[in-house]
């Protein structure tokens, strides 16, 4: 049989990705010229991995998918991602004592009890000042007892447990304070401090940004200046991962696309 022109071009092509990729050659479907080429004296380039994705011409029968594409291995691993570099500092250990003292939203609160609860608040902040923060705490949580429903008792509370290096505990009433009032700026900032002190970056930037727009001030931007280049590392990092991903999976649909134009071309020819 003559081969005219086209049917030339496509062996050519063919021969050609033979050369760039020799594991096609183990595809099941081109064993028979595998067979002509090894009859004719030529060596065969090994399968580079028989046992990961790549077919044994000696056990067929262990393989469902005889055209299942060859890929290297450095197409079958997955990616892996490097470490990102913080600066931790000021970053604690995660504290886990047991769950402070709530308030019960269902208690009336009554004009005296608004009264005592304000009384114990500024026994805490003198306390505070003296820096006897546990006893803060104690004043605090009779003020929230009295007081469920304020947002600042539960917001003041917070940042004396930030000062106390606890910040679950410290996210735990900052967060009733934002069930209150969703417009807590001190809800939200003592919040996003203790997420910083936890490594959570992200999150940390996320919620000292809604801070500084509800009501800036300079203790915001530093903890600002201190969390945001490590939420921006974190950021990059992601999208350099998944633009690594999508450019491997082109890759690998074009090996796919390659290899079965490669199988398609020979059946015809043959």
């Amino acid at each position: 049989m003559v081969m005219d022109a086209s049917q030339v071009a496509e062996l050519k092509l063919f021969v050609d990705q033979c050369k760039s990729n020799p594991s096609i050659l183990h595809s099941p479907s081109l064993s028979f010229f595998k067979s002509y080429l090894q009859s004719l004296g030529a060596r065969i380039p090994p399968d580079p991995q028989p046992d990961k994705g790549g077919f044994n011409m000696a056990e067929p029968e262990q393989h469902s998918d005889a055209k299942k594409p060859n890929f290297s291995n450095e197409e079958d691993d997955d990616i892996v991602e490097s470490d990102v570099e913080f600066d931790n500092t000021g970053v604690v250990e995660s504290d886990n004592d047991p769950p402070q003292k709530m308030g019960d939203p269902s208690v009336e609160v009554t004009d005296d009890k608004r009264d005592a609860a304000q009384t114990e608040k500024l026994k805490a902040i003198d306390a505070i000042s003296e820096g006897k923060l546990d006893e803060a705490i104690d004043y605090l949580t009779e003020a929230i007892t009295l007081h469920p429903t304020s947002a600042i008792l539960y917001a003041t509370r917070a940042s004396v447990f930030v000062k106390l290096s606890k910040p679950n505990a410290a996210i735990c009433d900052a967060g009733a304070a934002l069930e209150i009032n969703p417009d807590s700026a001190k809800g939200y900032k003592v919040r996003g401090m203790a997420r910083a002190m936890l490594g959570l970056w992200e999150e940390a930037a996320s919620d000292l940004h809604v801070a500084s727009k509800l009501d800036y001030d300079e203790e915001i931007g530093s903890a600002l200046k201190k969390v945001e280049p490590n939420a921006r590392k974190i950021e990059e990092h992601r999208r350099k991962y998944e633009r690594l991903r999508k450019e491997r999976e082109l890759k690998r649909n074009e090996c796919q696309r390659q290899q079965q134009k490669a199988e398609s071309q020979v059946s015809g020819i043959n």
